[in-house]
């Protein structure tokens, strides 16, 4: 049986998250759900620098399997759904930077697994769509909200309203949108710039922006504080002010 997702650990800790249901346009199962899980827990056990969360054929992931619901009780959808919130909180809550690479649609989980990764990097035939309520059911109403601004996220689930690559990318749901032949080198850099970095530091900056976005100013300050008297501690910072110092000789 193919696997539903594949897990790559390359040199330099970055570890690559693909989405493996082509056949199936990457619909969100219960096996692919806890393949997902599975592997958010593992790249935080193996020490992981940078996560890449990408798709394998030309659909990102086309929401979740309605095929498999169809066969299920009231229970058994409650389990999958809860199944899937653990796999996108388990991907929110990964302590190092996460990039989620969308080069076909996102439909509805799709567009959550995106929007649980710290940046979107999308090319041109991207496309993000969050249809729940139109087909009767409930989902996608939490992250969008807070990316997109809460008038956009109900137009999109009242509609059915698709967001191309450039609306994304306007709207702030997509950080980087680029040519399909660019991509490799754009995610090449990415992946410089994190591996390259103090890993305390990213991991530090990480939590202070989605924890601070959470409290109130003084509050996201006491965070960033704490943030800073940790970094210190560690002592982390003097190898990157000196490799800053030799890199401007």
């Amino acid at each position: 049986m193919t696997e539903p997702l594949l897990y790559a650990m390359a040199e330099g800790g970055v570890a690559t998250l693909t989405l493996n249901r082509p056949e199936a346009r990457n619909a969100l199962n219960t096996a692919l759900a806890e393949a997902l899980l599975a592997a958010a827990r593992r790249a935080v056990a193996e020490q992981a620098r940078l996560v890449l969360v990408r798709a394998a054929g030309p659909v990102f992931c086309a929401g979740a399997d309605l095929k498999e619901r169809k066969g299920m009780s009231e229970d058994q959808v409650r389990a999958r759904r809860l199944k899937g919130f653990a796999a996108y909180d388990a991907l929110e809550r990964l302590p190092m930077p996460s990039v989620a690479v969308v080069t076909g649609p996102a439909v509805g989980s799709g567009v959550e697994i995106a929007a649980a990764c710290d940046f979107v990097v999308a090319t041109p035939a991207a496309s993000f769509r969050t249809p729940e309520a139109l087909w009767g059911t409930v989902g996608a109403t939490q992250r969008l909200p807070r990316i997109l601004g809460k008038r956009l996220a109900k137009d999109m689930m009242f509609t059915g309203r698709t967001l191309s690559a450039g609306e994304a990318r306007e709207a702030g749901l997509v950080a980087r949108l680029v040519a399909p032949e660019a991509l490799e080198e754009e995610l090449a850099g990415i992946v410089r710039a994190v591996t390259g970095a103090p890993p305390t530091a990213m991991r530090l900056a990480k939590r202070c922006v989605d924890e601070g976005l959470e409290r109130d100013p003084r509050g996201a300050l006491a965070t960033e504080l704490l943030a800073i008297e940790e970094n210190l501690a560690g002592g982390e910072w003097r190898q990157g002010i000196a490799g800053f110092g030799k890199a401007a000789e």
